[in-house]
């Protein structure tokens, strides 16, 4: 079967890429994810909940930082400089992927004081949860559209080029 780029790199260098390309990002925007449904019911000012939240957001944003820009470089220029994409579900995959930092680096930000610094804790809690919203949105498209066979929405000919091709 035919797999995107953002399975392969999934799938390559067991169990390596998998721990860093999605365990790590995943287990810590989950963290600030279940945490922050704790903070948003019950408000706590502060406490272990609330440092367990702060400290997934800012490591989790630094984290995939470097992911991104790592990706970029040895991944999203090469394959558009050299027409390697295998198709809209290839791109969307990697694409939405990627929008993680937009998310991801929202919080880090957020949380490091480095935008909001003058806000209420009312309107920063309510952008965090929209960054966790955001990132939990993109990330599952990515997922969906990674585990696309993409030859499904290439043209006829695009799809007959790759019928060979096996990662």
């Amino acid at each position: 079967m035919n797999m995107t780029h953002y399975m392969a790199l999934l799938a390559d260098n067991q169990p390596w890429n998998l721990i860093l390309f999605m365990a790590i990002p995943v287990i810590l925007a989950e963290t600030v994810a279940i945490t922050e449904l704790f903070i948003l019911f019950s408000r706590p000012q502060g406490g272990w909940l609330r440092r367990i939240n702060r400290w997934a957001s800012i490591t989790g944003g630094i984290y995939f930082t470097g992911v991104f820009i790592y990706l970029t470089k040895t991944a999203v220029i090469p394959l558009t400089a050299s027409g390697g994409w295998l198709g809209a579900a290839d791109v969307i995959a990697v694409g939405c992927y990627l929008a993680g930092i937009i998310p991801l680096g929202g919080m880090a930000l957020l949380d490091l004081g480095l935008i909001g610094k003058a806000w209420d804790e009312e309107r920063k809690l309510k952008l965090h949860a929209i960054f966790v919203a955001i990132f939990l949105v993109i990330a599952h498209i990515a997922m969906i559209f990674g585990m696309l066979d993409p030859t499904l929405l290439m043209s006829d000919a695009a799809s007959a080029g790759m019928s060979g091709m096996h990662h």
